[in-house]
């Protein structure tokens, strides 16, 4: 079976019947994707997300369905707990019986989910969990990863990072997977391609529960030339109200990954630090057919802009969807080699699973902050293809054990 992009975009703005009416001339079982995300803990950019793949369900189902049969998501709430997560995952296999699992938040969440995909032999498409990890040195033949990686985010943001000419560096980043990943590939991209910088202190503030005026001090004391920054979410707002305030920012260039996405800057509002190198989305000023298709999809469901989270939600469906369709087959170890090589369409463009690493080629955008209006938005932006920021495949073959 095919679909294109432009089919599945289409859909979305078609009658809401028309799932009913795919249910009602199909015979054939709905192929069911067990679905786990941290909707309570995270609900910034897990509520986006689930509307971004409830209506990417919709547009396939409307499309005909995958191999003849509908798609059928059955979700739960992990709440942020990788313990939560590995009961939800083995209740969704033995007694939901889903064809394949799918979603996380978390990095840690999403290794403890990979986890027992790999122990069980099930599929599992890790939507949104960051770390490289999953892909790469715990990475197995069952286990897909959307999102660019922290490897990914980072290459992104070098090339721009060493244009700053700055010899003295601090981090700081949730004291989490995630985080810590994310602080290693930056020190290492950046003294590969800038020998002799120095990184002079470090912050680890555990996530949701960062003390902002004693990071910001500690960071200040080291007296750097710039700043990397791994925080998101309330985090990032408390950080940047407090670096504000005491000038930490004032002449300093300032990396920061996620901070461009439209859950995490509007709420920045009038307090959005200025020129500020981010990775994330600039909703409100794309222009290419298929952000305005999908953005308009959106907001004839909904009646809101999407976020972040609604594209890695919408591009998880039509992945599986094209994983499944190029594996003829929703047998686990059919969808293992099958989903190698498919390409599916997102909201950004079509993308691809790497062969060598199941590694989705999804990318992201890359610009600078800007207040405008008393509003934060993302401006000087370009599109980074998730393929264009790999490592070597020399390289995945050292740290991928299989």
């Amino acid at each position: 079976m095919a679909f294109s992009r432009r089919t599945l975009l289409a859909a979305g703005a078609a009658t809401l019947a028309a799932p009913a009416l795919v249910r009602a001339q199909s015979t054939s079982a709905p192929i069911r994707i067990g679905e786990i995300n941290s909707y309570t803990a995270i609900p910034a950019f897990t509520v986006p997300y689930r509307m971004g793949w409830q209506l990417a369900v919709e547009q396939v189902n409307a499309a005909g369905g995958v191999l003849g049969r509908r798609l059928e998501v059955i979700s739960h709430d992990d709440a942020g707990r990788p313990q939560d997560a590995v009961r939800l995952a083995g209740a969704l296999f033995d007694e939901t019986k889903v064809d394949l699992l799918a979603g996380g938040f978390l990095s840690n969440v999403g290794l403890a989910m990979s986890d027992v995909a790999r122990q069980r032999k099930r599929l599992f498409v890790a939507s949104e969990p960051l770390t490289d990890a999953l892909v790469w040195e715990q990475g197995h033949r069952y286990c897909y990863r959307l999102r660019p990686s922290t490897y990914m985010q980072v290459a992104m943001l070098v090339e721009d990072a060493v244009k700053f000419g700055a010899k003295r560096w601090v981090t700081v980043s949730p004291n989490y997977e995630y985080g810590q990943s994310l602080v290693k590939w930056f020190k290492l991209l950046m003294q590969r391609h800038q020998p002799g910088i120095e990184f002079v202190a470090e912050q680890w503030p555990a996530l949701g529960r960062i003390d902002a005026g004693a990071t910001v001090a500690a960071l200040a004391q080291a007296r750097p030339d710039a700043i990397f920054n791994g925080t998101f979410g309330p985090d990032l707002t408390n950080f940047v109200r407090q670096g504000n305030t005491r000038g930490l920012f004032e002449r300093r260039p300032v990396v920061s990954v996620l901070t461009g996405e439209p859950e995490y800057l509007e709420p920045l509002g009038d307090e959005t630090p200025e020129g500020w190198l981010v990775t994330g989305w600039p909703v409100e000023s794309v222009t290419d057919a298929t952000s305005q298709a999908f953005i308009a999809a959106y907001r004839a469901k909904f009646g809101e802009m999407p976020k972040m989270g609604s594209v890695v939600g919408h591009a998880t469906i039509t992945a599986i969807a094209a994983g499944i369709a190029k594996s003829g087959s929703v047998e686990t170890e059919a969808m293992a080699d099958g989903f190698k090589g498919a390409r599916f369409p997102t909201p950004f463009g079509e993308a691809y699973w790497r062969a060598q690493d199941n590694q989705g080629t999804l990318g992201t955008y890359v610009g600078r902050t800007a207040l405008r209006g008393g509003k934060g938005m993302m401006v000087d932006w370009r599109y980074a293809d998730g393929a264009s920021a790999m490592p070597t495949d020399e390289e995945v073959r050292r740290m991928r054990p299989v």
